[in-house]
């Protein structure tokens, strides 16, 4: 079956970097588009990026263009979230899923952002 598991969640300050990782299987990974979205504290599910089956096409959130980069090795079944400039708002459990509004994901990576 499916399974996505994320990692790479942590504590940073205002200005930091992560990157997040998602390993993937259960299913052709190539062949997918793939999604980060994250949900804050008391808020909504949110998307953040998005990523071609080649890795050519990406697009992101107005939010965190130019802050954040998404990537893949298909050889690897792997999708990555490189976040930097890392911003108190960007705190959210971040999860890496097979389509836009998140109902097939992962159980998420917690990312906080404090001084």
């Amino acid at each position: 079956q499916v399974q996505l598991v994320e990692s790479g969640g942590g504590l940073v300050q205002p200005g930091g970097s992560l990157r997040l990782s998602c390993a993937a299987s259960g299913f052709t990974f190539s062949n997918y588009w793939m999604y980060w979205v994250r949900q804050a504290p008391g808020k909504e599910l949110e998307w953040v990026s998005t990523i071609s089956g080649s890795g050519l096409t990406t697009r992101y959130a107005d939010s965190v263009k130019g802050r954040f980069t998404i990537s893949r090795d298909n050889a690897k079944n792997t999708l990555y979230l490189q976040m930097n400039s890392l911003k108190p708002e960007d705190t959210a459990l971040y999860y890496c899923a097979k389509d836009r509004a998140g109902t097939q994901r992962g159980q998420g990576t917690q990312v906080f952002v404090s001084s």
